[in-house]
C-alpha cells in the first residue's frame, strides 16, 4: 500500500529541515539542509542564514551572522558561490558544488556556448570554435598570473574580451556589448573559474575571479552527469520531499528524461499526496515530531518558498501579494510552516535605517502575532548593526514589499538597493 503523506507533514518536514523551527550551528550545515540557498540577490544568501542561525555560539557568544556567511564564503570555503539549477546563481556546499557543476552546469555552458558563437558570426572572425577556446585559455592564463582579477582587469590583458556583439539585432530594444561577461560565463560554468570576494561590500554583485584550483584545492572534479543528478534530486528529495516530478524539473531546470533516469537512479520512493504521487527518499516516510509554534521572517528568494514549482500548499491565496510578475518571492512572514504575510526593511520616519515594516495577511492569533512582532524587532536591531545607513531592497519588488517601504511618502529607491 501506498503511504500517504498530508499537508501537515510537509510543513513539519519544512520546518525540522530547514532549520525554520531549531536554529543550526554553522552556515554549511544549512547549506547541506537546504542544498542551495539562492544568490541572485547578494542580500538574501546573507538573511536566509541568518534567520536559521543560532544566535549564540560556543561557551556562549554571540554569532555575527554576516561574519559567518563571509567566513564560510571567503576563509574555510566551505560554501560557494556559483552557476547551478535554471541558469541561477546560488550558494551550495563544497559537497555540493560538483554536483551542481557535472548535473547542471555542463549543460548550461554547452547551450551559451552555442548562443555565444550565433552572436558572434557577425563579426566575420574565421575559425569562431578555435578562436574562442584561445579567448578562454588566455584568459585563464592572465587570471593565473594576476591571482585575483575584475572583469575589467582581464579584458586589459586579453583585448579580444572586448569584441563587440549586437543583441536583439533590429528590435526597438537593440544594443551592442563586449563579450567580457559572457566569456567569463562560459568559463564558470565550466568550472574554469570561480566568483570570490565582492569588489566592495557585502552588498555588491562585482566580484573577483578567481581560479577554481586555487579556490578549492583539488578543484571541483565529480561523478559524471547522470550520477551527478542522481545524487544531487537525491538531496533535494531529502530536504524537500515530498515533491512531484513537476516540482523536481522546476527546481533543477532538467528535461524531462534526465528527470526520470534521475528519478530511477535514486531509487525514489512514492508517497500519495492529495490524491497523486509524490517522491521522497526511499525509507523516509516516518512522521515527523510535533514542534512548539514558530514564526520566520525569511527573505526575498529565500530557498525554502523557491523549493518547488507548486507553492499553493504553503502560500494559499496570497501569491498575488507576496510575489512579482514572473514568479520571484519577497520577503514573506512564515508561521507553523505557511506563508501569513510579507516584511520589508525601509527608513524610519526620522529618514535613518533600519525598521522592519511586517503585514499579516490574515489572522493568527494573539500568541502568533507577538512572535511575529518580537522576531521583527530582533531582525531590525540586527540590520541596524549590519547596514546602518542602507536599506535591503529586493532586486525582484512584490506588491506588499512595495507598500511597507514607502514611509512619509518616500519609497525606497534603486539608489537604496542593499541586494
Amino acid at each position: 500500500m501506498t503511504p500517504t503523506m498530508t499537508t501537515a507533514e510537509r510543513r513539519a518536514r519544512l520546518a525540522w529541515r530547514h532549520f525554520l523551527s531549531a536554529p543550526a550551528d554553522s552556515v554549511a550545515a544549512i547549506a547541506e539542509g537546504v542544498v542551495a540557498f539562492h544568490a541572485t540577490d547578494p542580500a538574501s544568501v546573507y538573511l536566509a542564514a541568518a534567520a536559521r542561525l543560532a544566535e549564540s555560539g560556543p561557551g556562549g557568544h554571540a554569532v555575527d551572522a554576516v561574519g559567518a556567511v563571509e567566513h564560510a564564503l571567503y576563509e574555510d570555503r566551505s560554501v560557494l558561490r556559483m552557476l547551478g539549477m535554471r541558469r541561477t546563481m546560488f550558494v551550495v556546499g563544497r559537497g555540493v558544488a560538483p554536483l551542481v557543476q557535472a548535473g547542471c552546469a555542463v549543460d548550461i555552458e554547452r547551450k551559451q556556448r552555442r548562443l555565444l558563437l550565433r552572436h558572434l558570426e557577425q563579426t566575420g572572425i574565421p575559425h569562431l570554435d578555435r578562436w574562442l577556446a584561445d579567448v578562454e585559455d588566455t584568459t585563464v592564463e592572465a587570471l593565473r598570473a594576476r591571482g585575483t582579477a575584475r572583469a575589467a582587469q582581464l579584458a586589459e590583458d586579453e583585448p579580444r574580451l572586448r569584441t563587440e556583439i549586437v543583441m536583439a539585432a533590429g528590435k526597438p530594444y537593440e544594443s551592442t556589448t563586449y563579450i567580457t561577461n559572457r566569456v567569463l560565463f562560459l568559463l564558470a560554468a565550466a568550472g574554469r573559474i570561480v566568483r570570490g570576494r565582492p569588489g566592495g561590500s557585502w552588498l555588491s554583485t562585482q566580484y573577483e575571479w578567481s581560479l577554481t584550483d586555487d579556490w578549492l584545492p583539488g578543484g571541483m572534479s565529480g561523478p559524471e552527469p547522470e550520477e551527478a543528478r542522481t545524487v544531487l534530486l537525491q538531496r533535494y528529495l531529502r530536504a524537500y520531499g515530498p515533491v512531484r516530478e513537476a516540482d523536481i524539473r522546476w527546481w533543477t531546470g532538467w528535461t524531462a528524461a534526465q528527470t526520470r533516469r534521475a528519478l530511477a537512479g535514486a531509487a525514489a520512493a512514492t508517497v500519495d499526496l492529495d490524491g497523486a504521487p509524490a517522491f521522497v527518499p526511499a525509507g523516509d516516510v516516518e512522521p515527523t515530531l510535533e514542534q512548539e509554534p514558530w514564526v520566520a521572517l525569511l527573505p526575498a528568494l529565500d530557498p525554502t518558498p523557491m523549493g518547488w514549482k507548486d507553492r499553493d500548499w504553503f502560500v494559499g491565496p496570497h501569491r498575488p501579494a507576496l510575489f512579482d510578475r514572473n514568479g520571484n518571492i519577497g520577503p514573506t512572514i512564515w508561521c507553523d510552516g505557511r506563508v501569513v504575510g510579507g516584511w520589508a526593511h525601509r527608513w524610519n520616519g526620522e529618514g535613518t535605517a533600519g525598521e522592519v515594516a511586517t503585514r499579516l495577511l490574515e489572522d493568527v492569533g494573539a500568541e502568533r502575532t507577538a512572535l511575529v512582532a518580537a522576531e521583527a524587532e530582533r531582525l531590525t536591531q540586527r540590520l541596524c548593526t549590519w547596514l546602518p545607513d542602507a536599506v535591503v531592497v529586493p532586486r525582484f519588488r512584490t506588491p506588499v514589499e512595495r507598500e511597507l517601504s514607502a514611509v512619509g511618502g518616500h519609497p525606497a529607491s534603486p539608489g537604496d538597493r542593499a541586494m
